[in-house]
């Protein structure tokens, strides 16, 4: 899996850029706030209709433009296809193509073009609130499990309504007697989450720990915990019986969630604790401990995507490697090759060996040998 051409229009700082790339290692250099990121942003959109910055969608669009374009030509499931979208502010919907076939879903785009992001950010979500870990695991399974997408989705929609009836009920106390049929139908797609999440979370747990390993020397062992309600003993069992225990568990809350006016039970407050030789991360391990296990989880989360695929995920690189030590930067180096890897980067001739090269300045971007004259001339190499 590939992308051979990047097209955006009014994306972002970028009016008009057009830009191929390498099937290895390609690397966006440039001083910072020039706009490296936003064309990781508009790799990871393309494919996914996602921003892993924004959940506006105006933001997207360049200031003062009507709309905004993206087109990707890129190689996928052994042929060559294209994606595009065109975003509108206010209210009006975008519109994605594939194959220059319009689409009514983002679905329809699924494992197109699937990515791997990793930013700074993430190398401290193990010692982060449980959200932000929600969030790596539900951004992994989405693209993994296209029916996952739409139960969280649905759960999302549930919760929202049942959240309004605890807080309206005081006004309106009949809202109450619809209580029962968002709670039932909250603990059946609830248990179709943590169905899927256990199965993911066992898989991710055993690939990172072999990424571990080598990274340590075989001196720790990693382990990974899903960690749900507490009435959900095994989160293998049938979904049926995960039903049940949700059930279970909503009831023991029944009161505290009236006098709250809270949902304070269910898949939504849900979290992962990993441990190194049996003591937990987030308690007590070091900065370069926290780090090596979250590199090993993102390369894990790439491994598990390409093998359930049959396809290498692109990797995007947002200027991590200049958070780590040499030795994790090459680590990291050594765990990318055999598919496509976008990496930004501030300092010149650092990477630049790895593949090809793209300045970007202001908005826009240069490649081939116009590429490496200015970054002589910017960065006086």
């Amino acid at each position: 899996m590939r992308l051979n051409r990047l097209r955006l229009r009014d994306f972002r700082n970028y009016a008009d850029t057009e830009l191929t790339f390498d099937p290895g290692v390609n690397l966006l250099l440039g001083d910072n706030a020039q706009g490296k990121t936003n064309l990781l942003e508009a790799i990871a959109f393309l494919g996914s209709g996602k921003s892993f910055r924004t959940q506006k969608g105006a933001e997207l669009i360049r200031f003062g433009a009507e709309f905004g374009e993206l087109e990707g030509q890129l190689t996928s499931q052994d042929r060559e296809q294209s994606l595009r979208w065109l975003l509108f502010p206010g209210s009006r919907p975008r519109q994605v193509f594939r194959n220059g076939v319009k689409k009514k879903t983002v679905s329809e785009l699924s494992g197109a073009l699937r990515t791997v992001l990793f930013c700074p950010e993430d190398l401290m979500v193990l010692k982060a609130g449980a959200a932000a870990r929600r969030r790596l695991g539900d951004g992994a399974l989405c693209q993994l499990r296209p029916n996952y997408e739409a139960a969280l989705a649905e759960y999302g929609r549930i919760l929202e309504r049942k959240s309004r009836i605890l807080k309206d009920r005081f006004e309106m106390p009949a809202l109450l007697d619809l209580l029962p049929e968002y709670n039932d139908r909250l603990c059946q797609v609830g248990a179709l989450l943590i169905s899927y999440r256990a199965r993911f979370y066992d898989s991710l747990g055993k690939a990172a720990g072999g990424y571990h390993s080598h990274f340590s020397g075989g001196g720790e062992e990693f382990r990974l915990e899903y960690k749900t309600v507490s009435t959900v003993t095994d989160p293998f069992a049938p979904v049926g019986e995960l039903t049940e225990r949700l059930h279970a568990h909503l009831e023991s809350h029944r009161r505290a969630e009236l006098e709250s006016a809270q949902c304070l039970t269910g898949p939504h407050r849900d979290d992962f604790e990993v441990t190194l030789s049996g003591l937990s991360l987030k308690q007590f391990g070091s900065q370069g401990q926290i780090r090596t296990a979250a590199i090993s989880l993102k390369l894990a989360q790439r491994e598990l995507m390409g093998r359930e695929s049959g396809e290498t995920p692109v990797l995007l690189l947002d200027d991590v490697l200049s958070e780590l030590d040499p030795g994790r930067q090459d680590f990291v180096l050594n765990q990318i090759s055999g598919g496509q890897v976008f990496i930004t980067c501030c300092e010149p001739g650092r990477f630049s060996k790895l593949g090809k090269t793209v300045f970007v300045k202001g908005g826009r971007a240069w490649e081939g040998p116009e590429a490496g004259q200015l970054c002589k001339e910017e960065f006086h190499v």
